[in-house]
């Protein structure tokens, strides 16, 4: 099975770009759905941020997959059509097998964020695979390395100093917004608009930065309530935008709306110095806005290009120890993984050569049932012994960096047709193994005598 990462992020695009390519969760869950159902793709899972949009998946042949991933996201994007001016080759990668299981770590440990080592990644990471696992799109392959991946970042910010260094992207904009107030911001007159993770998220840090006043508005009001008592702010009115920006000094907007929430109407009557933080994408602010005399909009761009952009290179370095600690112990569970199926495949391919002796055995009059059972329980002993430790050990061997086919091997040895020696889970392996052993041989023939007219069958007749 192939691992593949299909996607486009800030490393590879500009923040226009990102902005055009956005993705929410159920365009993202509908796209996936339609991969699996196009039978090139097994499993997906699609994660999509202000950073990124990235399709994880496992498929059978890896350029069926990209090419099936590819045209999705680009009819997803509108670029299929004639005479666009972008497409995935313009902006896109791809990570294949131990370089995508080294891009999901790296991801979940906040080293690919536009805010090295920022930690809200790791919730989005979760929140991508749980939505995808409860729409049955994942199986064995992706659950295993979102798992894994999870737990690295999990271990990351638990046993390196990365938190107290890695601010968020909200704290990076608000130590922005500091410097464009030119003073702190406690005594400011705040609002938060939109009550998600990075809204509940600015609103908090502006609390504990301890605002003259603060408000939060959001579409859904039940929500803003809910966010405004956690933190001792007012509930703003989400229809009257412009009554809320005319009472304050700073406003953050992280709504996941499709078109701006905040254009030069909604600024009529403002302060004199207004300072807009916008962490949505697509941008919650219009371009106009940035346009206005007085005011300063600090965008995800402005973020990516500060001073305030991540943890330092001590951290990093430690942080990237700890992945490749982990990376070299996963591409090893997955490299003696490749000998799984040929395993399974040689253990029952010698229970059912037992079985068939047995059942021969069976014909046969002079046994007791209890003589046949016995003997029975001997013969599986003896075979599952001498196969255990070849079997052990091979995968062991198999796991090692550079190691020879040992499934192949196996298959050659055994005459075990490739093709029928199916994934466990996937199939029957007794059944849909193909075992050709050699013919048993009648014995010579006693001097004098006649030889057997049929088959030797445990005797002549």
């Amino acid at each position: 099975m192939n691992l593949l990462v299909v996607g486009i992020s800030h490393r590879s695009a500009a923040v226009e770009t990102l902005e055009r390519l956005a993705v929410d969760a159920e365009a993202g869950t509908a796209m996936a759905e339609r991969l699996l159902r196009g039978g090139e793709v097994r499993e997906a899972v699609v994660l999509s941020t202000c950073n990124r949009v990235e399709v994880y998946a496992a498929a059978a042949t890896f350029h069926g997959a990209l090419s099936a991933i590819v045209d999705e996201l680009h009819a997803l994007w509108g670029y299929a059509e004639s005479g666009a001016d972008l497409d995935f080759a313009s902006c896109g990668y791809v990570r294949h097998g131990a370089d995508a299981v080294a891009h999901a770590f790296h991801v979940a440990a906040g080293l690919d964020s536009m805010v090295a080592g920022e930690p809200q990644i790791l919730g989005q990471l979760r929140d991508a695979y749980d939505t995808a696992r409860e729409a049955d799109l994942v199986g064995r392959h992706l659950h295993e390395l979102f798992q894994q991946a999870l737990r690295v970042g999990k271990r990351v910010h638990a046993e390196t100093d990365i938190d107290a260094h890695a601010p968020s992207i909200v704290t990076a904009a608000l130590a922005l917004a500091e410097d464009a107030l030119g003073r702190p911001l406690t005594g400011a007159d705040a609002a938060v608009v939109g009550a998600g993770a990075m809204g509940g998220l600015a609103t908090a840090t502006l609390a504990r930065a301890g605002t003259a006043t603060l408000a939060v508005a959001n579409r859904d009001r039940y929500k803003a309530r809910r966010l405004a008592a956690e933190h001792g702010a007012a509930v703003a009115d989400y229809t009257d935008l412009a009554s809320l920006t005319r009472g304050v000094d700073l406003l953050v907007c992280a709504t996941a709306a499709p078109e701006p929430v905040i254009d030069a109407a909604s600024l009529e009557g403002r302060r004199e110095r207004l300072v807009i933080c916008d962490l949505a994408l697509p941008r919650d602010v219009a371009d106009e806005v940035a346009k206005l005399d007085g005011v300063h909009v600090i965008d995800i761009a402005e973020i990516q290009r500060s001073d305030h952009a991540g943890a330092g290179a001590e951290t990093i370095a430690a942080v990237e120890r700890l992945i490749a600690e982990e990376i070299a112990a996963y591409t090893e569970s997955l490299r003696a993984d490749t000998v799984t199926p040929t395993v399974a495949a040689l253990r029952s391919a010698a229970a059912d050569i037992v079985d068939a002796e047995l059942a021969r055995v069976a014909r046969r009059g002079d046994f007791t049932d209890d003589q046949r059972a016995e003997l029975a329980r001997t013969v599986h002993r003896v075979v599952q012994r001498l196969l255990h430790e070849p079997t052990v050990r091979v995968r062991e061997l198999a796991g090692q960096p550079g190691a020879p086919d040992y499934a192949e091997a196996l298959r050659e040895l055994f005459a075990l047709t490739p093709d029928a020696v199916n994934e466990p889970g996937e199939a029957s392996l007794a059944e849909a193994l193909k075992v050709n052993p050699a013919p048993l041989a009648p014995p010579a023939p006693r001097t004098g005598a006649a030889a057997p007219h049929e088959p030797y069958e445990g005797g002549t007749k």
